[in-house]
């Protein structure tokens, strides 16, 4: 049994082309599938859709949010719905090729729990891409966990896998990619051309990006923190530098530097520390207050997402409910 969880956000121009090549590429599977449709707070006619889907293939089945909650809680949510063996995570644009699913499920059954794809040949404009593989490598670099470059949502997971990030790693601010990396088990990467979007224009805004890049940098290291101790070495020894200079002078009045000490008033200088000294400070407070927030929205426990519906096969009415 295989469950394929795709996340939905006003891509009703999409889905017809989506379900098109899953069914399509299904044959090749030589398995029983399911394919979980979660509905992210569509304000198009996804849902419709996804309704007639469902209506049309007793394989199709749309999971509705009360309202949009977010890429990774939309995955989140279609996979604590999923029952299959092995779950794939894609994208509902078609930027994650369905033909692509093949491959991922022959790495599975040669023994390996976690398949995930390594994106090759981005499509988007050069400085899209240039930020996407500085963020990669910059994750890398600091993480906590070994977090594969270039690799996205677009994965397979065994069940087991995903019973442990299901159950044991019920974290509201979720970053799927880095969650996966971090419960470990038999993983390997399989490289893949990322196609252009198939039709419209991406959802992800660039504050949304941002987003996600900050839960996955704040979520899987504590090096921010660490940089207020690494600045202050930094900060401070220059001064000690400069101290032990002007008391030097006192004492033995260089004639060579010392013109540039009592000449020089220092207005300058004073201005330019204090200010360069605010401003870091300031920015430690804001790295503080980013690990404090994470912290407040942690122990509030809310769930990180709400359904409303559930619409399946011969089993169309509502249900309201928390994850």
């Amino acid at each position: 049994m295989i469950s394929i969880v795709i996340p939905i956000f006003n891509e009703a121009d999409t889905l017809p082309t989506l379900y098109d090549r899953l069914t399509a590429s299904a044959p090749l599977w030589n398995d029983t599938y399911e394919v979980l449709l979660v509905d992210d707070g569509s304000s198009d006619q996804s849902f419709h859709l996804m309704k007639k889907f469902a209506d049309h293939n007793s394989r199709f089945q749309a999971i509705k949010l009360s309202r949009n909650f977010g890429h990774q809680a939309a995955v989140a949510a279609g996979m604590r719905y999923a029952t299959g063996d092995a779950v794939i995570i894609m994208d509902g644009d078609l930027q994650d090729p369905p033909e692509e699913i093949l491959r991922l499920l022959e790495k599975w059954r040669e023994g390996y729990d976690v398949v995930y794809a390594i994106r090759t040949n981005r499509k988007e404009n050069w400085l899209k891409r240039t930020a996407y593989a500085s963020f990669y490598r910059l994750l890398s670099a600091i993480s906590d966990v070994d977090i594969p470059l270039d690799s996205g949502d677009f994965c397979l997971m065994a069940r087991k896998v995903v019973a442990v990030l299901n159950q044991e790693l019920p974290e509201n601010i979720r970053f799927v990619r880095g969650l996966r990396a971090y419960v470990g088990f038999k993983q390997i990467g399989l490289r893949y051309e990322r196609a252009e979007r198939a039709i419209g224009t991406t959802k992800y805004t660039l504050g949304k990006l941002v987003k996600l890049a900050l839960d996955g940098i704040f979520g899987f290291t504590y090096l921010p923190l660490r940089l207020a101790t690494y600045l202050g070495f930094l900060i401070a020894f220059p001064s000690f530098v400069v101290g032990l200079f002007f008391i030097l002078h006192r004492i033995f009045n260089f004639p060579v530097l010392g013109r540039y000490a009592t000449e020089t008033p220092g207005l300058a200088t004073l201005a330019v520390g204090i200010y360069f000294l605010s401003g870091i400070m300031l920015m430690m407070i804001g790295i503080l207050g980013e690990y404090i927030g994470r912290i407040y929205i942690e122990v509030k426990r809310r769930p990180p997402y709400v359904v409303e519906q559930i619409y399946k096969a011969n089993d169309h009415s509502p249900l309201v409910g928390l994850c």
